[in-house]
């Protein structure tokens, strides 16, 4: 089964359109109190909701482990706020967050805006990119479902994507070149997501994966109604991670375009991640009555290898910051 490559040249477009919108350097003089407690509450948020991001962003400095964690709570937030209440107040909340998550003066009693927008400014992340992203985080009210996979990887690059070309400019990156291999450890990234909670989005009225692949492989809707694990169910899902196993290879060589002090983060983000789809193999593709998740020392036991794995690529030292 072949997959037209165009869901790139649209991906990218997007990518570099957004990079020209780089937000200007934060002048303004913020209490030092205020803007630590406002780190504080994000590095909880993160705490509390991903302990792989957490444990990866643990591996950076302090100054960028903040603001990744920023980034994250600010991700996070947007997201909780359409998952968490009927539609018309997800609207009326959403709208309301995008107003303060972009302004350069959200007020001392929001301190998740108060902390994102610090970081957006200090590290000069381009404001389309966060805009990208609270499109594809409200696009999930009036969800439709995916015709095909150039549909889905258009999403994928809306809320995960923009998350890894954001978190690009904290850790700093070689160039323009590096944002292809951004782009696509964002997409598998937020494919593996997909696969591991195909039961739960089901549940809460949502299916993400490409209709016309499910029917090529002689599955409807009624099959993830029905939550079993058949043979046409195998063989879908093994394209799938495939699909998203060939992506994680191609983005990996990207890590070497990062800052030095970022790398390991990323790799054992994206190496943690990938280990998801070893767990939904083990599992039979039961993504319908469990959720795969890698353990906490499962996780531990991974890192050696990633950090041996990652002292192999090629290093790139000019770095693109400003």
């Amino acid at each position: 089964m072949q997959t037209s490559l165009s869901w790139e040249t649209q991906v990218l477009h997007l990518a570099h359109e957004a990079l020209e919108s780089r937000s200007t350097p934060s002048r303004t003089t913020l209490d030092t109190r205020l803007l630590s407690a406002a780190y504080a509450a994000c590095g909880e948020i993160t705490r509390q909701n991903s302990r792989t991001f957490a444990l990866a962003s643990a591996l950076l400095p302090s100054g960028k482990r903040r603001a990744v964690r920023a980034l994250y709570a600010f991700c996070r937030t947007s997201d909780d706020l359409v998952d968490r209440a009927p539609g018309a107040a997800s609207r009326r909340d959403l709208a309301s967050w995008r107003v303060r998550s972009l302004s350069a003066h959200p007020g001392d009693d929001d301190l998740v805006a108060l902390a994102w927008v610090n970081t957006r400014l200090s590290f000069s992340i381009p404001v389309r990119y966060a805009e990208q992203l609270l499109e594809g985080v409200a696009s999930d009210l009036t969800h439709q479902g995916y015709a095909s996979f150039e549909e889905l990887a258009a999403y994928c690059y809306r809320v995960a994507s923009t998350v890894g070309l954001m978190a690009m400019h904290i850790i700093g990156f070689s160039g323009p070149e590096a944002i292809l291999y951004a782009v696509k450890l964002g997409i598998a990234l937020q494919l593996t997501n997909i696969l591991r909670d195909v039961g739960e989005d089901w549940r809460n009225g949502r299916v993400y994966l490409p209709q016309d692949e499910l029917a090529a492989f002689g599955l409807t809707e009624a099959d993830l109604a029905s939550g079993k694990v058949t043979p046409q169910w195998r063989k879908f899902m093994r394209y799938q991670v495939g699909r998203a196993r060939q992506l994680y290879a191609e983005a990996w060589p990207g890590i070497a375009m990062l800052s030095r002090d970022g790398r390991f983060a990323i790799a054992a983000a994206a190496g943690l991640y990938e280990g998801i789809l070893d767990e939904i193999e083990l599992a039979d593709y039961d993504v319908f009555s469990r959720r795969a998740h890698l353990s906490f020392w499962k996780k531990l036991a991974s890192l050696p290898g990633l950090w041996f794995r990652m002292q192999t690529l090629e290093d790139v030292t000019v770095w693109y910051l400003d």
